[in-house]
């Protein structure tokens, strides 16, 4: 059981279960347990209560298990590298794996007071990540989030790496290694720059709905073992059980020391394609794919696109809006036609449905 505010403020603390194989729980399993928390409390004697187990080495444990991830004798000597924990779950452990791999860590967001979990740092909020790698000349910086599952990292140069590129640089890796089983899998918004540069190393990629839920399902039922999303939300279940930001930096910086390139070096096998994403709010109970009038734009802006870009309306899980993207080669003509398909979203909504 986790107590973590994950990638969000702390006032949004709350409670990850994980099963006793290391997995999230599945659907039906998280409604069994809402539905007995419906129920009036009841108590029973203290000698019916389960008992708390101490792991005094846990962190020794869980740091050597990280350092498994990556070939015997690999390490990271001469590289420089600022780590950002977010103030949360890795704020202790994090500097002590890269310093006992070699690297020279310059931690920042690891002092966590209880408030400051997230709060202008870690994988949301990389600026500060960013401002220490170039003031401090570094090679490379790690920014993980509170709890921990998602990293974003950070090049000399000061530019940001994103989830996706970070999947393909991990998966080139495998492939080169010829350690990868089956697809590459991303999202619905993974770019489209992620998609063809898998394709280019002869390798499938597939998508699914957005969450990590759903690639772990996909890559559970067909037995494959990569994936990931833009969040910096990566899978490696040859690893682990879940996702996992410092196992996922690993394979990273272990792309960076077997190559003797550098990160800046290894994203460039990636184009990223421009992406406009516009929040129409107010929707309601709408169902806005399905109207006439947008299906009709929807058309009209895939035939402008071809196949040099894509189109994706999805309604948010969590708020009443939906998510217009479009994603192409062309910077400007992205940014028109998101535009003018959000305005014929915004009329349909006023018109109602029809």
């Amino acid at each position: 059981i986790v107590i973590s505010a994950s990638h969000n403020p702390y006032n949004d603390n709350g409670i990850k279960f994980f099963s006793d194989d290391g997995r999230k729980l599945l659907d039906d399993v998280e409604l069994a347990i809402e539905a007995e928390l419906e129920k009036p409390m009841e108590t029973v004697g203290s000698s019916r209560l389960g008992r708390a187990q101490r792991v005094p080495d846990a962190a020794s444990r869980y740091i050597e298990f990280c350092k498994t991830t990556i070939p015997t004798g690999a390490n990271f000597e001469g590289l420089t590298m600022v780590v950002d924990c977010a103030h949360g779950a890795a704020y202790h452990l994090a500097p002590h794996i890269f310093k006992e791999l070699g690297a020279r860590v310059i931690p920042i967001g690891s002092e966590p007071n209880g408030l400051n979990i997230n709060e202008n740092c870690g994988a949301t909020e990389p600026g500060e990540l960013q401002r220490h790698v170039l003031e401090s000349e570094a090679d490379v910086g790690v920014a993980l989030d509170g709890d921990a599952d998602r990293v974003i990292m950070v090049d000399h140069k000061g530019e940001i790496v994103d989830g996706d590129e970070l999947l393909f640089i991990i998966a080139r890796e495998r492939k080169r290694n010829q350690d990868l089983k089956g697809a590459v899998v991303g999202t619905l918004m993974s770019n489209l720059g992620l998609e063809h540069a898998v394709r280019n190393l002869g390798l499938e990629f597939e998508r699914t709905k957005v969450g990590d839920r759903y690639i772990l399902e996909l890559l559970t039922e067909r037995g494959w073992t990569l994936g990931g999303e833009t969040s910096g939300h990566i899978l490696c279940l040859d690893l682990n059980t879940t996702g996992d930001g410092l196992i996922s930096s690993l394979q990273v910086l272990y792309a960076i020391a077997s190559s003797e390139n550098s990160l800046h070096t290894l994203k460039q096998g990636m184009h990223k394609y421009p992406q406009e994403l516009i929040n129409v709010r107010n929707v309601g109970d709408v169902d806005v794919p399905g109207l006439k009038s947008v299906q009709e734009c929807v058309q009209v802006v895939e035939a402008e696109l071809a196949d040099t870009g894509r189109v994706l309306l999805r309604a948010s899980g969590t708020e009443p809006l939906v998510r217009v993207m479009v994603e192409g080669e062309n910077a400007s003509q992205v940014e028109r036609l998101a535009k003018q398909l959000a305005s014929v979203v915004e009329e349909a909504i006023a018109a109602g449905p029809h």
